[in-house]
């Protein structure tokens, strides 16, 4: 399969993380055009959404998949501190005539402050890692695609599979996904609840404002 890539900092380096994966879990990279903003993709036959299923089927795939893709790594590859300042939380809320509570806004701002200077291991992370992002491949039973790379902790690596609508959305599976995962995987529950809010706050502002702004007062929410 070709994909030509619009340019955006998010998918600069997506290349050079299928690379790193080659294969494991991921779709291959069979070609790159540095200047076309060209690959040349492994293609997933058939093709079918991860979310199409049963959401705890998802969730079990996506469980097996994660630590496939947790490779260390370094350079080209951004951090996920260096991210994080990308996100203007209050400014975007301000201009955007605050569309949901302040108290969201101060959670997500308390959850960076907390985590980036605090994190564990450093990964490869896909940080929009969801169920729409898996597909049914012959290779495989399940292919990873479209990389957003990041360099982190795996707590992180969470926060977009906790959100995800495709699996469900309300409190009950929200947290179950947060529960599963975070269980499963031997992380850390609150580590991964944090950045949950973090990022599913930083990225609304592109998005819907009122599944986002549900998914982090319901994580805001479960606090211990």
């Amino acid at each position: 399969m070709l994909k030509i890539q619009w340019p955006h900092i998010e998918s600069e380096h997506e290349a050079a993380a299928l690379e790193v994966w080659d294969g494991d879990g991921a779709v291959r990279l069979l070609a790159h055009d540095p200047s076309r903003h060209a690959l040349l993709l492994e293609r997933c036959r058939p093709g079918t959404y991860l979310y199409k299923g049963a959401p705890e089927e998802a969730l079990q795939v996506i469980a097996g998949l994660l630590p496939r893709l947790w490779k260390p790594a370094g350079l080209p590859f951004r951090s996920l501190a260096e991210e994080t300042r990308r996100w203007t939380i209050r400014e975007e809320w301000n201009e955007l005539g605050r569309p949901f509570e302040e108290r969201l806004v101060r959670a997500a701002e308390a959850a960076l402050e907390d985590l980036v200077p605090s994190q564990g291991e450093q990964v490869l992370l896909h940080q929009d890692l969801h169920a729409g992002n898996v597909l049914a491949a012959e290779r495989e039973p399940w292919l990873v695609i479209d990389p957003k790379p990041l360099v982190g902790e795996r707590e992180f690596g969470l926060a977009p599979i906790i959100r995800s609508f495709e699996l469900g959305h309300s409190r009950q599976e929200v947290l179950r996904r947060l529960d599963f995962l975070s269980g499963g995987l031997g992380l850390d529950r609150e580590r991964a609840r944090g950045w949950a809010i973090a990022q599913t706050i930083a990225w609304s502002f592109d998005s819907v404002y009122r599944e986002h702004a549900e998914t982090a007062r319901w994580l805001l929410e479960a606090a211990p």
